[in-house]
């Protein structure tokens, strides 16, 4: 812009235009209100037919899309927000790997971006505005984390190796525009005077053992939790011990504890979103996976449309806690098939040792998550141990049929 700010767009498919409220489809998704990933098949939230269909922003088809504008200047903040519903078309569908490597300089262009310099001008600019936009945020107080997912390696329909996902700077780029356009719409809801479902993350009730574990890193934060404090002792950890700074990023994800949506009222102040360090915080940017998405976009163009309010605030409260409940499942769901793909895959390394970070401690148990490769399972005959605890363990037996991996201390 001539004033020196960017000015981004995000598309986001209409899914409301094709599953109307009450519709058999909305229905079910109200009831699942998730997709499930179980790292060998995705149970849908939607038919397959909408979800990679009519409803997915596919390359070169004209589709119904609500826009989330924003800009951004050299300080990462956004401004200028607004939404409004459009026909959008997809010029490229391009995969992370190719693009994160090529935007970092240890990749070359991918195919459809080297035969097209309008898609590398609009890509370069993509990437600028995103890395202004990681920097104001951390400046913020938004946590630094770098906890790592993983998944399964297939040969035949069988899992042989657990693979890690790596983050780049195409992950990046996305992660901050949706961060930004899910901000606009919670504001736009805010402003509009209607009450909406927010996304938040409490403040940790486990702040004392992040406290803890500052400490014995060398660290004083102080009593009351502080996300830009957090942060600050989070970017220096980094620096000091890259290799180990998933074990901490996962330790703090842990204490945290997860997620939750929640009814929000007109002019009612949100709890916001702790790790994020945003006030206002809604999800919009998934409709086709996340039942939440759906109802907001509905919220939204409602409002647009001058007509009345489709959710009354008791529905959207019911709304916000069963997602909430299902995503919990789904969270379990999907942890125990990964348990159950590592146990299969983990089968033949009986007795073999590995780093481990302790992950959780109940009456159940100590968990612990091995560095390497990324797998959880139960360490037994273990006491004294906390969340954040780092450990050498041996694993000792993997039950694929229940999921469970043991590990004991080594030497013990």
């Amino acid at each position: 812009m001539p004033d020196g700010r960017i000015r981004v767009l995000v598309g986001v498919a209409d899914v409301d235009a094709y599953v109307h409220k009450r519709s058999l489809i909305d229905q079910h998704a109200q009831s699942e209100t998730t997709s499930v990933y179980t790292g060998v098949r995705v149970f849908p939230m939607l038919p397959t037919e909408l979800s990679e269909g009519i409803t997915s922003l596919n390359e070169n088809e004209d589709r119904a899309a609500i826009v989330i504008e924003f800009c951004v200047d050299a300080s990462g903040a956004a401004s200028d927000g607004k939404a409004y519903r459009a026909l959008v078309r997809n010029r490229a569908q391009l995969a992370y790997p190719s693009v994160g490597a090529w935007l970092e300089g240890h990749g070359s262009a991918p195919a459809k971006v080297a035969a097209n310099p309008q898609l590398e001008a609009q890509l370069r600019l993509q990437d600028k505005a995103a890395q202004c936009m990681v920097g104001g945020r951390f400046q913020h107080g938004a946590l630094d984390l770098e906890t790592v997912e993983t998944r399964p390696v297939m040969l035949q329909d069988e899992a042989v190796d657990i693979a890690k996902l790596e983050k780049n700077r195409a992950t990046s780029l996305i992660e901050e525009f949706m961060v930004a356009a899910n901000g606009v719409i919670a504001r736009t809801l805010e402003e509009a005077g209607v009450a909406s479902i927010r996304r938040i993350v409490r403040t940790p009730k486990r702040w004392g053992r992040i406290v803890e574990l500052a400490a014995g890193l060398g660290t004083t934060l102080p009593a009351d939790p502080d996300s830009k404090v957090l942060n600050d002792f989070l970017i220096a950890q980094k620096r000091k011990d890259p290799d180990h700074f998933p074990d901490l990023s996962l330790a703090v994800v842990k204490l945290m504890g997860p997620g939750e949506y929640v009814l929000v009222k007109p002019h009612e102040v949100s709890p916001g979103h702790f790790g994020l360090a945003v006030q206002d915080y809604t999800h919009s940017t998934a409709p086709n996976r996340r039942f939440p998405d759906v109802v907001t976009q509905r919220i939204l163009k409602a409002w647009l449309s001058q007509e009345p309010q489709p959710y009354s605030e008791g529905a959207l409260n019911a709304v916000a806690q069963r997602c909430t409940e299902m995503e919990d499942q789904a969270r379990k769901v999907e942890r125990e098939m990964q348990k159950r793909i590592a146990a299969v895959v983990l089968q033949k390394h009986i007795g073999q040792s590995y780093r481990a970070i302790v992950t959780g401690v109940n009456q159940y148990g100590t968990f612990v998550r091995a560095l390497e490769p990324h797998v959880e399972g139960m360490l037994m005959h273990a006491k004294g141990l906390d969340v954040g605890d780092r450990v050498t363990v041996r694993l000792i037996s993997t039950d694929p049929q229940r999921g469970f991996i043991d590990f004991a201390l080594q030497g013990a």
